[in-house]
């Protein structure tokens, strides 16, 4: 039974994990690199409950009672006490690959590790740590006290009873949890990403404005939030990276990224995190 997280990543996926998991009781050890990166997700965790208190969704005894629960350190040690932890590193393989390999001799032989990879392979991250079967992947949207989803992905490796503890996880934090096959972008993103993609051709194309894409879509299609609006809020190297994924994964020309979009990645217009992406936000 999982009764504590820990977490590797203060980051916006990470700092979402660790506010559900503490507000739903469980303890948190929410670990970055540094002083400043822990004390932002720190910082963006009490910021999401103030709002909460104040739009009368939870009591301040609640809050004050969840924001108790996290740990936050840059000790990596601390995760030797928890029965699941949960990588959130940025999407980069390498990276996490390097995490996943030196996370495992701190952590009890029995613990669960689990992966918020949003498109690499389960099986192949799996190799990284000594304890295959007992890792899965556990794909959060953002933002992840909104959005009600948790995908669950079965590596090679994954066993029965990790599936079943993965499960019950996430209904204990509030989650509606689907189950995808291994394959590059499972099957939210698989669906998703290239249609975004295809958003940014049109656009690249000239066919339509960005906010004519995207009113297209939410009112011909009733999507709550336009391809292109969407993509600055996932964050447009992110986008990037995954069509990476598939257009390797699948050596298929269908999955090749917009050009547009590695342009504007290059420039550094990343989307709501950088201030500027298809649309601009008023940052710096």
């Amino acid at each position: 039974m999982i009764e504590t997280v820990g977490i590797i990543g203060a980051g916006t996926m990470g700092n979402g994990i660790a506010q559900i998991c503490a507000a739903a009781g469980l303890p948190v050890v929410m670990v970055d690199i540094s002083d400043a990166a822990v004390a932002r997700g720190l910082a963006t965790v009490t910021g999401s409950l103030d709002r909460l208190v104040k739009k009368e969704k939870m009591s301040d005894a609640d809050r004050n009672a969840a924001i108790a629960r996290i740990t936050g350190t840059t000790d990596r040690a601390k995760l030797s006490t928890c029965d699941l932890v949960i990588e959130a590193a940025t999407e980069n393989e390498d990276l996490k690959l390097k995490i996943l390999k030196e996370v495992c001799s701190i952590l009890r032989p029995q613990a669960l590790i689990a992966t918020n990879t949003s498109s690499i392979s389960i099986t192949k991250l799996a190799t990284a740590t000594d304890r295959p079967d007992r890792f899965i992947g556990m794909h959060f949207f953002n933002p992840v006290p909104v959005m009600a989803l948790l995908e669950l992905i079965r590596g090679l490796q994954t066993s029965d009873d990790t599936h079943a503890k993965a499960e019950a996880f996430a209904k204990r934090v509030g989650k509606v949890a689907i189950t995808a096959r291994n394959s590059p972008g499972f099957a939210v993103n698989r669906i998703l990403c290239p249609m975004i993609n295809e958003a940014v051709f049109a656009l690249q194309e000239g066919i339509a404005t960005a906010e004519e894409i995207d009113a297209g879509m939410k009112l011909g299609c009733n999507h709550p939030i336009g391809p292109l609006a969407l993509a600055d809020l996932i964050g447009l190297d992110t986008m990037l990276s995954v069509m990476e994924v598939f257009y390797t994964g699948f050596n298929d020309p269908k999955y090749r990224p917009a050009p547009l979009l590695k342009e504007m990645v290059d420039a550094g217009h990343l989307g709501r995190k950088s201030g500027r992406g298809f649309y601009d936000y008023g940052k710096a």
